[in-house]
């Protein structure tokens, strides 16, 4: 293991346009449960996933109110960065970070200082509510304090329309510009670096073999086997705070 480390060391220390992949597991070191991991949300509680429907969210009534009532004990608004976090904070301000397009929804990427023209969050945001109406977005921190004053099913105060978390949910699209940013920086990458996503949701984890097929090298961070481990240059499997400092640190 400690010489797969020093390859992949080697490897971003060539590197010069760094593309990177992060799903969930960069984040349950802060805190953050995943979705589809042995101990994911979703895993212990398959009907919890009925919630992140959008024809679900849209049509029950029901589903809207156990979603906002959840929505402000959710852990991501107690989150703070990790050490891999900051990892790419660090390639950033070494000018090495070409475009960081992340999975996640937790917004600890843009907390940990990356600047948002290097940031692509491919699955939205949860820092932010859209109207489902007219598209009109605001902080999520309004509309946490309307529930915790009593409202259950949030509307636009412009329109009437449906509020929701400004996130892709299952049946909707992913927001315009994203996917062809992040398909477009893939195609400009040396270095194509995936961490903590298990590469199996698409159209997202399709950046991978795009970059690769491009020409970029390829080293993955993931504590479970993926459907690209044996396209990837490096494999690793240590925790993702311990590994992604010394890559950095190349």
């Amino acid at each position: 293991m400690a010489d797969e480390l020093a390859r992949a060391k080697r490897l971003v220390a060539q590197a010069k346009r760094i593309v990177a992949l992060t799903g969930a597991g960069i984040s349950t070191e802060s805190g953050i449960p995943d979705f589809r991991g042995p101990n994911g949300v979703w895993t212990k509680n398959p009907a919890a996933e009925r919630l992140a429907t959008l024809q679900n969210y849209l049509s029950d009534a029901s589903v809207r109110r156990e979603s906002w009532r959840q929505r402000p004990e959710s852990p991501m608004f107690q989150a703070r960065p990790n050490a891999g976090h900051q990892a790419f904070v660090e390639l950033e301000k070494q000018g090495r970070l070409h475009l960081l397009v992340t999975q996640n929804v937790d917004g600890l990427h843009l907390i940990a200082g990356n600047s948002r023209a290097r940031v692509v969050e491919i699955h939205g945001t949860v820092h932010e509510v859209m109207c489902m109406g007219c598209d009109r977005r605001t902080p999520m921190k309004d509309a946490i304090a309307r529930v915790r004053a009593g409202e259950d099913d949030l509307t636009c105060l412009d329109c009437g329309g449906i509020l929701k978390s400004a996130t892709v949910s299952f049946g909707q699209g992913l927001f315009p510009g994203d996917m062809e940013r992040a398909e477009r920086a893939a195609g400009e990458a040396d270095l194509m670096l995936a961490v903590g996503t298990s590469l199996g949701v698409y159209p997202a984890a399709g950046i991978v073999p795009a970059a690769v097929q491009a020409g970029a090298r390829l080293i993955i961070v993931n504590a479970q086997p993926t459907p690209f481990d044996r396209m990837a240059d490096v494999v690793l499997r240590q925790p993702i705070g311990d590994v992604l400092p010394q890559l950095a640190d190349a």
